[in-house]
């Protein structure tokens, strides 16, 4: 897999690069800021050889906060472009989402965790961390700490419909699906979608 990591801490761009390059099967170009990856990517795909996944700093140089991820985002013509900040700006789960970019990654992440995520997003998968879908303490009991959207989504996943027809449904992009889906599973503790359709209609949830 071919990653690009733009971000303009050297130190940072050296340590990413090390835990990815230590768990094989990843080749690691890095840059220092939004100009240089647009670059990167250009050049990507003149030599046909396009990135898996290209991960870009939320606030260094020439992002002007999402303004940037959208250009990486055209410019990459199918390239995967993820997200990375060392905090959480406001709606950036809704965001990434909206903007169909392969997902969101806290610097906090431990180096496995960072790895996996990286070859998830890589593997043509949307991350996201859970703890910025966590429920309100206030939802009452019966939704199971699902969402309303979730709700939506588990009613097609015990209707046994597909992801597609699903997002076709309920007007959402496939991928927000795929997502709404994973966190779905992790809220009731399924181990995939047909168990969790099992457990929602055990608890009476659909």
């Amino acid at each position: 897999m071919r990653i690009l990591i733009a971000d303009d801490h050297e130190l940072l761009r050296d340590v990413l690069r090390s835990y990815l390059e230590a768990a094989g099967q990843f080749t690691v170009d890095t840059v220092a800021n939004l100009p240089e990856a647009l670059q990167a990517i250009d050049a990507a795909n003149a030599e046909g050889a396009p990135f898996d996944l290209v991960v870009l700093d939320y606030g260094m140089p020439g992002m002007d906060g999402y303004r940037g991820l959208e250009q990486a985002i055209v410019a990459g013509k199918g390239q995967r472009v993820a997200l990375m900040s060392g905090l959480s700006p406001a709606g950036v789960a809704d965001k990434v989402i909206a903007v169909g970019a392969a997902g969101y990654l806290p610097k906090t992440l431990p180096a496995r965790s960072l790895v996996n995520a990286i070859r998830f997003m890589a593997a043509g998968e949307t991350y996201m961390p859970i703890d910025l879908h966590r429920p309100s303490q206030e939802k009452p009991p019966e939704t199971g700490g699902l969402s309303p959207r979730e709700r939506q989504v588990l009613a097609g996943l015990c209707a046994g419909q597909a992801n597609k027809e699903i997002a076709r449904d309920l007007d959402l992009r496939e991928p927000t699906i795929k997502l709404h889906v994973k966190l779905i599973c992790r809220k009731l503790g399924a181990r995939n979608r047909t168990h969790a359709a099992m457990i929602a209609r055990e608890r009476t949830l659909c």
